[in-house]
């Protein structure tokens, strides 16, 4: 009798033994997930997406990591509307540095407040980065992007919040900014608004001005841009041009042929560093050099550079529609940027061209379609041998190779910072998504029924042990 009741007591010791054990490793459990949800998100989520949508690059934590002045990023979302993307962004920025505060500002409960930053329609999800008398409205659809996709008759989507938002505090903190002069005055075309609105987004101010009106080039010019001209710039207009890449001056120079023939003047900068312009246009006749079956719509090879590079890791490609031919030779300080094949030549006819075969006057190529020219006092010049590879068509079959390519010349001549590198992150995937009662029941099954499962389990292990026991 003394040994069952020892052993009844052994076996009630065991089973409140694992019972303790159940409780104890229950409130660690529960403890550890207490913990963990006091920790910033930022540390406790990683980032397993093919395009790293939830993660900054290591540009945005340079611009960021320097700041020295607070910085107010308001979200303007009504409640329950806010976008994840976006708060997992904002998140993101809020952790990087203590000069860095973001506010939501709920339209229904301060209806006049976007209007002292725009007077766009402001949608949920939109965005005001303040600091002290500058800031920048970032609207929703200058954050997620949609492009006509030639290609495939359809668009692609890009998430650009980090681009719009790194470069919108690289504004708002530096009151200096790369000003650029657009030379007019000439019949020039009209800037395209893709490329003025990069540009922007780049922080580059830009401000037309004519040297016809003028006797130098403005003394706060980082750079000057002639892009388009359908008439010749004057011998005096070359000569202050001249003058200015000569004393250390930055030149970006997107001109083609005209109607009218070569412009001599605006050619004449060039061809004093070595660089011949051929008249005519250029027509390529090797099948993997043109396209849509037009032999003068280019399709040139990228050469390595740092304007270049970029395109060439990401396997674009550029298309020079309506070119003139450059010919480098072995000119000093020359660099190609963009050539044909072997075979190409240039068609003396111009636009009065009526058949892509060869004949009398043509001049045999190769020829360069951009170069980019290192002058005295550290001055440059770029020179694209097209004004119309810019244009919304060409830009858009290229997959926006082509605003790419004229952006990162751009910004070589200015001095390329950290936040004007930052490109959109593409979202042509598939989410997973499920709706508020499939997450509710996750969260039930995750939270309630595994831990009541765990502990039945050992109850039941316990009332098994103790059964045994007894018939011992």
């Amino acid at each position: 009798m003394k040994k069952e009741t020892f052993r009844n007591r052994i076996a009630l010791q065991g089973g409140a033994y694992s019972l303790v054990i159940t409780a104890i490793v229950l409130a660690i459990l529960i403890a550890v997930n207490i913990l963990v949800s006091a920790i910033p998100k930022t540390r406790t989520q990683y980032d397993i997406s093919s395009t790293k949508l939830y993660s900054v690059t290591s540009n945005t934590k340079v611009v960021v990591n320097a700041l020295d002045k607070d910085v107010t990023i308001y979200w303007i979302v009504q409640s329950d509307k806010e976008d994840d993307v976006i708060e997992n962004l904002l998140d993101k920025y809020a952790s990087l540095s203590k000069h860095i505060n973001v506010v939501k500002k709920n339209p229904d409960i301060y209806p006049a407040f976007a209007e002292r930053y725009t007077s766009e329609a402001v949608q949920n999800n939109s965005l005001v980065v303040e600091c002290g008398e500058r800031s920048r409205f970032i609207g929703y659809n200058d954050i997620y992007l949609m492009e006509a996709n030639m290609n495939s008759y359809s668009y692609d989507a890009s998430f650009d919040g980090e681009g719009a938002i790194t470069s919108a505090i690289d504004y708002v903190v530096n009151e200096e900014q790369p000003k650029l002069y657009l030379l007019e005055g000439h019949g020039e075309a009209e800037l395209p608004e893709q490329f003025r609105e990069q540009m922007e987004k780049e922080n580059m101010e830009l401000e037309t001005f004519s040297l016809l009106t003028a006797d130098a080039i403005p003394e706060d010019a980082d750079g000057i841009l002639v892009y388009g001209l359908s008439s010749d710039i004057s011998g005096e207009e070359k000569d202050l041009l001249t003058e200015y890449v000569s004393g250390g001056g930055k030149l970006v120079v997107m001109a083609g042929p005209t109607e009218d023939g070569t412009l001599t003047n605006l050619c004449g900068i060039l061809e004093d560093y070595g660089v011949k312009i051929v008249d005519g246009i250029v027509v390529d006749t090797d099948r993997e050099h043109y396209a849509f079956q037009t032999p003068f719509v280019l399709l040139p090879d990228l050469k390595s550079s740092r304007i270049t590079d970029p395109l060439i890791e990401e396997r674009y490609f550029a298309i020079m529609p309506i070119a003139q031919g450059l010919m480098a030779g072995n000119a000093e300080h020359v660099t190609e940027l963009l050539t044909t094949s072997d075979i190409a030549f240039s068609k003396a006819a111009g636009y009065k061209l009526d058949s892509y075969e060869k004949e009398d006057g043509d001049i045999d190529g190769p020829f360069a379609l951009a170069v980019s020219v290192d002058t005295e006092n550290n001055g440059q010049i770029i020179w694209f041998a097209s004004s119309h590879f810019l244009d919304e068509m060409y830009n858009a079959y290229s997959s926006g190779a082509n605003l790419d390519l004229a952006m990162n010349a751009m910004s070589s001549l200015v001095g390329e910072s950290e936040a004007v590198s930052i490109r959109s992150k593409s979202l042509n995937y598939h989410y997973l998504t499920i709706s508020d009662s499939t997450a509710s029941f996750l969260k039930l099954i995750m939270i309630g029924v595994f831990p009541l499962v765990y502990l039945g389990v050992g109850i039941c292990v316990t009332i098994g042990r103790r059964k045994r026991n007894e018939a011992k």
